[in-house]
């Protein structure tokens, strides 16, 4: 009985010898690795604390220098706007000619935005739609010093206006590069919103040549709108239009221009006009006092799966050609409707917003690359001349300009056709608009100026001549686009 109970208790330990080596050795590895996460974990989570505050406070080193790099070169603009609209008295007109008797009214108001000092000797940039229809501009550095500013140009297609201030030792910012800038990456934004004056918000970059259909929506816009805005989620309000957008150098990568709202303040989305862009058309104003701006003589359109199925493209790269104009640039250069334009230059474009920046960079006159792919899907690249829009390669001089411009309007001789139109025999055509005293008093473009204080409009020259020298009031008679007489007068 104890030998059978000797040989059950070894069979037992027999059996559970092998049992508890193979516990150890599986349950050991276990035990280690927890032992080791259990060691491990707090090393683990202080080099994770250590890894997102040195990226805190790298973050916040950027914003620091960013923002003293650019707060002095940001300012606040101030504007009073006076408009002005005038009642004929027909009676007082029977007795004494045109204009007797009439009464101006006038009304007032105020704006205030912001923009960048881009030059030391006092050169400014801000939005066109801060100083439109503006009597005064105000100009108000960060130490509180405050300049009357004239206006040296305006581009009401990209929403941008130069203004000047008497002054110099300035500090201009530091000008980035836009097509550096990526998606994702930290911005500040640098303005005045709701007169609070040096104000400074960050946020990323979420999207490039975005285009929302803004400019085309302002009054009096004749011109052909150029959108392909930098898109961040930095916080921008009424009085942040004109203002920076810089890097985390305190570079300036674009100028703040509108947000997306249903209330009018700020809910997420704000976007600037790209610096690249934005030095073009600065440089032409005050070089020329007017943007000169080439066309590629095409209609064009996002490449929709609808217009890719339809066209039977390829993909949906590129900028669909919807349409040729006749003589135009790409016509000329063998570019053809349902062409396909991938590349401007050296840069990929695959949106109609992108297309418009890059055509938007360059002068008439200026020879470009433009690689298409053709119907058949071959792909050519094609050299094309820009034109200006009244089909010229010729820039126009800073003395024409002033030659056929005045108060922020420019003229241009009416044809025989017109003329008969009118049932006129003399006379002057509004051609454009801008920021002006003739566009505050209600003018538009396409009426007709027949007389300057009573003296017979022959030519342009005449008019400006006279509008640019005069010093006292001055009453126009004007003929409307569907052949009304008025008068509208005014002091200068």
């Amino acid at each position: 009985m104890k030998n059978n109970l000797k040989l059950l208790g070894l069979g037992l330990l027999g059996g559970m010898l092998p049992l508890a080596v193979y516990m150890m050795m599986n349950t050991s590895p276990t035990s280690s690795h927890t032992d080791t996460v259990a060691m491990n974990s707090p090393k683990d989570i202080g080099a994770k604390n250590a890894s997102i505050d040195f990226l805190s406070q790298f973050q916040t080193e950027n914003f620091v220098e960013a923002s003293e790099n650019s707060l002095n070169s940001v300012v606040h603009v101030t504007t009073t706007v006076e408009t002005t609209s005038f009642q004929r008295d027909i009676f007082s007109e029977f007795f004494y000619g045109p204009g007797a008797g009439g009464r101006e009214f006038k009304q007032y108001g105020s704006g205030s935005g912001s923009g960048v000092i881009i030059a030391e000797d006092g050169y400014i940039v801000t939005n066109n739609h801060v100083i439109e229809d503006a009597k005064t501009i105000e100009v108000i550095l960060n130490d509180n010093r405050k300049y009357d500013a004239v206006v040296i140009g305006t581009d009401p297609s990209t929403d941008l206006a130069v203004l000047k201030i008497k002054e110099k030792g300035l500090q201009a910012i530091p000008i980035g590069n836009s097509d550096e800038v990526r998606v994702g990456e930290w911005v500040l934004a640098v303005g005045n919103p709701f007169n609070l004056t040096s104000t400074v918000t960050a946020g990323i970059v979420s999207a490039k040549a975005r285009n929302i259909n803004i400019i085309k929506g302002r009054k009096n816009q004749s011109n052909v709108p150029i959108e392909s805005f930098i898109q961040t989620d930095a916080a921008v309000n009424p009085g942040n239009s004109g203002g920076a957008l810089v890097n985390t150098k305190g570079q300036l990568i674009g100028i703040n221009t509108a947000i997306a709202s249903r209330t009018g303040s700020y809910s997420g989305y704000s976007f600037a006009v790209p610096v690249n862009l934005v030095k073009k058309v600065m440089r032409d104003l005050i070089d020329y006092g007017v943007v000169q701006r080439g066309y590629l003589g095409v209609q064009i359109a996002d490449i929709t799966q609808e217009i890719k199925e339809n066209n039977e493209l390829k993909d949906t790269k590129g900028v669909f050609i919807a349409g040729v104009v006749e003589d135009g640039s790409a016509e000329k250069a063998g570019l053809k409707e349902g062409d396909v334009i991938l590349k401007i230059g050296g840069k990929i474009v695959n949106s109609v917003a992108s297309l418009q920046e890059e055509v938007g960079r360059r002068r008439p006159g200026d020879k470009v690359p433009v690689t298409i792919r053709n119907k058949k899907g071959q792909e050519s690249v094609k050299e094309i001349v820009l034109r200006n829009k009244d089909g010229g390669t010729k820039l126009v001089s800073k003395e024409e300009v002033k030659k056929n411009s005045a108060l922020g309007a420019t003229f241009s001789e009416l044809s025989s056709k017109e003329k008969k139109e009118l049932n006129i025999t003399n006379g002057v055509k509004i051609k454009s608009l801008n920021a002006g005293r003739l566009k505050s008093l209600g003018l538009k473009e396409g009426m007709t100026i027949t007389k300057i204080n009573n003296e017979v409009v022959q030519n342009v020259e005449q008019l400006t001549k006279k509008l640019n020298s005069s010093n006292r009031g001055v009453l126009l008679e004007i003929i409307t686009e569907n052949g009304s007489k008025e008068y509208v007068g005014f002091g200068l």
